[in-house]
C-alpha cells in the first residue's frame, strides 16, 4: 500500500473491502442453504483473504495522521456512519450464517441418532459425551 493515500481513499478502499465482504457473506448463506462443501471452502478462502486485507487497512488507516487529525476535526462523518452501516450488515449476516450452520449441525445430528435407532436398538450405545453411537455388537463384540 502506497504512503501517499489520502484519508478519502483510504476510507473508499475500506468500504468497497466492507462490502465485498457483505455479498460474500450473502453469497455464502446461499451456499450453506444448498450444502455446497467444495462452494464452501473456497468461499471460505476468500473471506479469510477479504477479512485480512480489511484488518490491514484499518490498522493503516488507525495510523494514518492526517486521518486521526481529520478525524478529531469532525470530517468523514458520514463516511464513517456508512462504514459502520456496512460493517453492522456484515457482522448480522455473520451471526445469521453462524445460525444456519448451528442448525444443520442439529439437523444432521439428529438424522444421525434417528439411523442408528432404527439399525437397531440393541446395539445403540453411548459415547463419553452422552449422545447415541453404534454399539460394537453387530460385530459379535461385547464391551
Amino acid at each position: 500500500m502506497s504512503v501517499d493515500n489520502t484519508p478519502e481513499q483510504l476510507l473508499a478502499r475500506q468500504l468497497s473491502q466492507l462490502q465485498a465482504l457483505d455479498a460474500l457473506l450473502q453469497s455464502e448463506k446461499d451456499i450453506i442453504i444448498k450444502h455446497s462443501p467444495d462452494a464452501l471452502n473456497e468461499v471460505t478462502a476468500k473471506k479469510n483473504e477479504l477479512l485480512m486485507a480489511i484488518q490491514t487497512l484499518d490498522s493503516h488507516i488507525g495510523q494514518n495522521r492526517q486521518f486521526l487529525q481529520d478525524k478529531r476535526d469532525g470530517k468523514f462523518s458520514e463516511e464513517l456512519k456508512e462504514i459502520a452501516s456496512v460493517l453492522e450488515s456484515c457482522q448480522t449476516q455473520n451471526q445469521l450464517n453462524g445460525q444456519i450452520i448451528q442448525q444443520s449441525q442439529l439437523t444432521v445430528e439428529r438424522m444421525k441418532t434417528s439411523l442408528l435407532e432404527s439399525h437397531s436398538k440393541t446395539s445403540l450405545t453411548y459415547d463419553s459425551k452422552g449422545k447415541k453411537s453404534g454399539g460394537l455388537s453387530s460385530l459379535g463384540l461385547k464391551a
